[in-house]
């Protein structure tokens, strides 16, 4: 298949890159910057200059290829209702390009959508009252094409990790050094759910290839990592004393990031990973963060 790929030098679209071409697809990669396109070609996919906002360049490079993979989005926590009517404006796009073909659209989700505390599988639907709740209208959105004729499916994304992360786990990281104690919400007891990126790649591919219209996958390898054992690698690694956080304390250490790091979201894989034959090959969240790429 020749693939339209966005967020294709992301940390993630970058890996869906190189996965698609090493399984023998084209790629068509959305290049937001000359640096961009020119690191796409380096990997060995074509390059289609534009971003998230330009509606006519998405659908044009949609109806050019034979399928879409979209890991984009426009990350902007100050502004999440921007971020979303964005979205959804790509999401349209797409449809629109795709409606009546059957063509594959492979979208984006986070399993942060699911109901805190329990484990959320891939027949769950999204809490309106959880932390990912600003992802939950894109993920109906988009598996409502089903009904226009696009073969579209959902993959909700745990934490992701791996060499060049620059999410959640670094700014943790980060944090650490800046105050001085590696820090956790609580007893420390609420769990994260995890894929190494790689993994994750492996699993979009499979999608664009395998999954039947209105199919919602999940990419987690780990189905719930302790916050209190990630933040004991960061003490260790950086030589910082570990300790647990409450209420104003915890606000001030964490700033903005508190609701999420504080989220409690086991998630299972198990169905997907059955239906896919998917199986995750890369290291754990544990062992991934105990590399020196963390902490170079």
């Amino acid at each position: 298949m020749r693939v339209f790929v966005t967020g294709a030098t992301g940390f993630i679209g970058s890996a869906v890159v190189r996965e698609l071409l090493g399984a023998g697809h084209q790629v068509l990669g959305l290049a937001r910057s000359d640096a961009a396109g020119t690191a796409l070609k380096e990997a060995g996919a074509q390059v289609h200059r534009g971003d998230l906002t330009d509606i006519d360049g998405l659908r044009a490079a949609a109806e050019a290829t034979d399928g879409v993979i979209h890991t984009g989005y426009h990350h902007d926590f100050s502004d999440m209702p921007g971020a979303l009517r964005i979205e959804l404006g790509a999401l349209k796009a797409f449809g629109d390009a795709l409606a009546e073909s059957g063509r594959p659209l492979v979208v984006t989700s986070v399993t942060g959508l699911l109901t805190p505390g329990r484990l959320g599988t891939e027949a769950d639907t999204p809490d309106p009252a959880g932390p990912g709740a600003h992802r939950a209208e894109a993920e109906r959105a988009a598996l409502a094409l089903a009904d226009r004729g696009v073969r579209v499916s959902a993959i909700r994304l745990p934490q992701v990790h791996g060499a060049g992360d620059h999410a959640f786990v670094p700014l943790l990281i980060g944090t650490a050094r800046t105050k001085g104690v590696a820090a956790y919400l609580g007893d420390g007891t609420n769990r994260w759910s995890s894929v190494h990126r790689l993994d994750a790649a492996t699993l979009y591919r499979k999608a664009l290839e395998a999954a039947p219209a209105g199919a919602v996958l999940h990419a987690v390898a780990d189905e719930g990592v302790p916050l209190r054992a990630v933040t004991e690698v960061i003490g260790r690694r950086l030589g910082l004393p570990v300790v647990s956080l409450t209420g104003e304390d915890a606000a001030d250490h964490f700033g903005w990031m508190a609701a999420f790091v504080g989220n409690d979201n086991p998630t299972s894989g198990a169905a997907t990973r059955e239906r896919y034959d998917w199986r995750p090959a890369q290291p754990g969240l544990l062992a991934d963060l105990d590399q020196d790429h963390y902490f170079g």
